[in-house]
């Protein structure tokens, strides 16, 4: 059994009824969720001009492979009617897989951990809530320790 965690986000639409029905979709598809995070409201990094994101960060175990995860997030997007435009564009769901398992994984289409979780206070705050020991395999360092340094200075404030 393959331990998984995930980000999920969105900023369209009715976003906690996203968010929602994404767990709903990985928990089926995918595999059981064993933790989650509170939601959180950030705003949009990278392209500010657009609403404010809701995110949140899942534990699941799965028996599938890293890139049949991928594939399957993929379609749950899809599905929550995500549609590819621009680089951090609007979207009503997007699925990140940030760990998987301590497998270092970098192939053309997939990299694990994420590259930017690191950077990203909307994926390290949620992320400490539920794992703040846990430590990165290619930095070496635990969450706690990747969010105390972290330089994001964008708001993220707990909904649920």
């Amino acid at each position: 059994m393959n331990g998984i965690y995930l980000g999920i986000g969105g900023n369209q639409g009715n976003r906690a009824s996203f968010l929602s029905k994404a767990r709903h979709h990985i928990a089926q598809e995918i595999g059981p969720i064993i933790k989650e995070s509170s939601i959180y409201q950030t705003a949009a990094w990278g392209k500010t001009n657009q609403a404010d994101f809701y995110n949140q960060v899942l534990y699941i175990q799965s028996e599938h492979t890293a890139e049949e995860c991928l594939n399957r997030c993929l379609a749950i997007e899809k599905d929550l009617g995500r549609k590819r435009k621009d680089k951090w564009s609007s979207r009503t769901m997007d699925i990140d897989i940030l760990f998987f398992n301590n497998q270092i994984i970098k192939k053309k289409k997939l990299t694990i951990p994420h590259p930017f979780l690191h950077e990203r206070n909307f994926v390290l705050v949620p992320m400490h809530e539920i794992a703040p020991h846990y430590i990165h395999p290619v930095l070496r360092k635990k969450i706690f320790t990747l969010l105390k340094n972290s330089a994001d200075k964008l708001q993220v404030k707990k909904v649920s």
